[in-house]
């Protein structure tokens, strides 16, 4: 068999990439001492990372908590690791990510991505279930490429793979609170409570607050004096009970449930002007301009529960997981994002858009059993079936532009799915270096959508699709040594079917057919023997079939679905850490991800601001068309840029001061489709920092903190069919925190 020679505990306190010493309250180590190993859970096994055929980034819980201690959700990964991206024009409820340029801008809540989000083990398939908090966070695994055999649909881009802290058989627990400019107060706990020899729990919370600081400057009725914008209450709670009766069996219960009210996104009029992607003098990060969307309101609640049972026969344990997912939510938008007319704040606006969701309802059900071998055999395998549903029904509406209460044109949106798949994977050592891995899956997609306006113009209509599509892997990883590992791997997924319809605004449902992509890679992952120094370097080119894009805006406020006839990608990624000295640590990592449209008769509607397109215009009857052929895929980073530094100095008596910063940065982006200097970003980056001092067992931690320290204004999306509005990122934050081990 296979000789792994490191450590391949679950559970171990690895000092895990894109974490610092201070970050995971572990103090790297003296010579002659060796830093732990890297465990992950990608083949849904715990293996050590260079054990792993797929390339694999890790950020820790510890990790996710400093950088969101200024108040920041999900969007706070976006470049985290090589490769990954993250944004949304939907506030904090529906976040939209990228991997390897592949994602997907559509921002109606039916849409489909190809990166999956798998929390504890459950497929979070709906974009604001993709938003819940994150708390409590053991690990997150970013896996690249397609994961089709083992996760299922819709991953042809990768899987963001979350794990929370699980109970544990001794009392412990964690909390850090924070508060900072704007009225930010952020407060985290996780604790574990032993009931008995058998039972024990895990309790956990978030709660997340900022005041309103952002001031409409339009006299309506709903405006008030001062601030009127920007905050928000975001609060979610978890409970894990673990029941092991014996060594065989054990049976994890979790509840979920989290209450968001908040302001959306706040679209700003006239921002850039023709001919620039830079932000004009119109713009003032704290000051709107907004005639209607009544302050841009957003709430949304969910609950969720979820039995994972396993059972250990000795050769092979059985597997069962059961969720359930619920949840409603509303919001309303000023999406012009200023004033009809011609004003001095705002520009000028040559007609209002005023959209909103009335109510949206989910209901998300999966079921999953898998059999997997134990031990470290020559041979391995798990097969396994899972099965889907949702429910969603979406009710919208648009309103006349003037902040009034009743909606001008209300429509619904009822949305039935289902997926059913058997897969299977083994592996097997040829020799005591060489392992080579292969599985594959058979999964089945149907979709329905009803569609019906019910009050402005009568409009109803239904659409049907569904597919039946195998999903494959075969990969070789081979071990020069327990440090060094080479591997290999062919890929092929793909993603379901999809309806798209914004019927409050058109009268027009597409539809989608399934995307297929093939994928080759090959990397090197190595380590010195103390692994103070890792490295790891991957290389990918891959194709897509009838790759699915959405054309939003251009004409109006909808959205349409097209397939292009192919896609490609290629890039690379590397990630490193070094430990040179004790107390001192740097990691980060580049990637470079090009992608590119193939389709010379691909044809989508432009701007209907004054932008300037650079794709070549075809007339087509009466209108005018961008031809998009050979253009990149949106919001697809170029360059994606992360770097981390650490210094940890221990005092006399024990305890630690210490100091670290973060620093994310994206290069050269489409927002859209079509290519248009405005809407074109060169380069985004941000940076956050920590000071702080540490008690001898590191049991307390006093610290003050910048989040955007240097105040950057990026520009991460755009409306483009009204004006030439823009959204940017969160505002600096600085503060002073403490947190607890007990």
């Amino acid at each position: 068999m296979m000789k792994m020679k490191t450590c391949l505990l679950a559970g171990v306190p690895a000092l895990l990439v894109g974490a610092t010493p201070a970050l995971a309250q572990n103090a790297t180590p003296e010579a002659g001492e060796v830093a732990a190993d890297i465990v992950v859970t990608a083949q849904r096994r715990p293996e050590n990372i260079r054990d792993v055929p797929i390339a694999v980034s890790v950020l820790s819980g510890d990790k996710i908590s400093a950088v969101s201690e200024g108040g920041a959700d999900i969007l706070s990964l976006a470049g985290r690791t090589p490769s990954l991206y993250v944004e949304s024009s939907n506030g904090r409820y529906a976040p939209r990510l990228y991997i390897r340029g592949l994602g997907n801008v559509d921002f109606d809540f039916n849409a489909s991505q190809p990166v999956s989000v798998v929390l504890d083990d459950v497929v979070l398939e709906n974009v604001y279930l993709k938003g819940f908090p994150l708390f409590d966070l053991d690990s997150v695994e970013v896996l690249k490429g397609p994961q089709g055999t083992l996760f299922g649909r819709n991953t042809t881009a990768g899987v963001v793979k979350m794990d929370t802290r699980r109970p544990g058989d001794h009392q412990e627990g964690q909390a850090q609170f924070t508060v900072g400019e704007l009225g930010t107060i952020r407060a985290e706990v996780g604790a574990t409570i032993p009931v008995s020899s058998t039972l024990s729990l895990r309790v956990a919370g978030l709660a997340n607050h900022r005041e309103d600081w952002v001031n409409n400057a339009y006299d309506a009725s709903f405006t008030k004096q001062g601030k009127d914008l920007g905050g928000f209450d975001d609060v979610a709670g978890r409970i894990h009970a673990l029941w092991k009766p014996d060594d065989r069996l054990s049976v994890l219960l979790t509840l979920q449930a989290r209450s968001y009210r908040g302001t959306g996104t706040l679209n700003r009029a006239n921002v850039l002007t023709t001919g620039s992607n830079k932000l004009n003098d119109r713009y003032d990060r704290d000051t709107v301009y907004y005639d209607g969307g009544r302050n841009n309101p957003q709430a949304q609640d969910t609950t969720s529960e979820a039995l994972h049972v396993d059972y250990d026969f000795g050769g092979a344990t059985l597997t069962a997981i059961v969720s359930a997912y619920q949840g409603s939510s509303s919001g309303r938008g000023d999406i012009d994002g200023g004033v009809l007319g011609t004003t001095a704040g705002s520009g000028t606006i040559p007609f209002n858009s005023e959209t909103g969701t009335l109510s949206s309802d989910l209901d998300q059900q999966t079921y999953e059993v898998r059999l997997a071998s134990n031990g470290e055999t020559r041979f391995g395998w798990q097969v396994g079936a899972f099965y889907w549903h949702e429910n969603f029904e979406l009710i919208s509406a648009s309103w006349n532009g003037t902040g009034g209460l009743d909606p001008t044109v209300i429509s619904q949106l009822n949305q039935k799915s289902d997926s059913w798949s058997v897969f299977g994977q083994v592996h097997y050592d040829v020799t005591d270096r060489l392992r080579l891995t292969g599985g594959a899956r058979w999964t089945r997609d149907q979709r329905d959508l009803e569609a019906a306006r019910t009050l402005g113009a009568p409009f109803a209509d239904s659409r049907h699709v569904g597919d039946k599509q195998p999903s494959w892997d075969v990969s070789a990883l081979y071990r020069f040594s327990p440090q060094v590992s080479l591997f290999g791997r062919i890929a092929h997924g793909y993603r379901g079917p999809s309806i798209q319809g914004r019927i409050a605004t058109s009268n027009i449902l597409t539809t989608a057919d399934s995307e297929t992509i093939t994928s080759y890679e090959a990397g090197i992952k190595a380590a010195t023997p103390d692994n103070r120094f890792r490295v790891d370097l991957t290389g990918y080119i891959y194709d897509l079939k009838d790759p699915q894009f959405t054309a939003i805006g251009g004409q109006g406020n909808f959205n349409q679905l097209i397939n292009a006839k192919r896609g490609k990608g290629r890039g690379v990624e590397f990630e490193a850490t070094a430990i040179p000295v004790r107390g001192l640590q740097f990691n980060g990592g580049i990637s470079y991800n090009f992608t590119k449209i193939d389709d010379p008769d691909l044809l989508v509607a432009f701007c209907g601001a004054a932008c300037t397109v650079r794709d070549p215009i075809v007339n087509v009857g009466t209108t005018r068309r961008a031809s998009i052929d050979g253009n990149p895929f949106p919001q697809a980073p170029r360059w994606l840029f992360n770097f981390n530094a650490s210094y940890t100095y221990e005092l006399a008596s024990g305890s630690k001061l210490y100091a670290q910063t973060d620093w994310v940065a994206q290069k050269d982006f489409n927002l859209f489709l079509y290519d248009a200097t405005e809407f074109h970003v060169g380069t985004n980056f941000e940076g956050g920092a920590r000071i702080g001092w540490r008690s001898p067992s590191d049991a307390v931690d006093v610290f003050v903190f910048g989040r955007n320290i240097t105040n950057e204004s990026n520009v991460i999306g755009a409306i483009d069919f009204n004006n030439l509005t823009a959204f940017v990122n969160d505002p600096r934050v600085l503060g002073a925190g403490v947190s607890f081990r007990f």
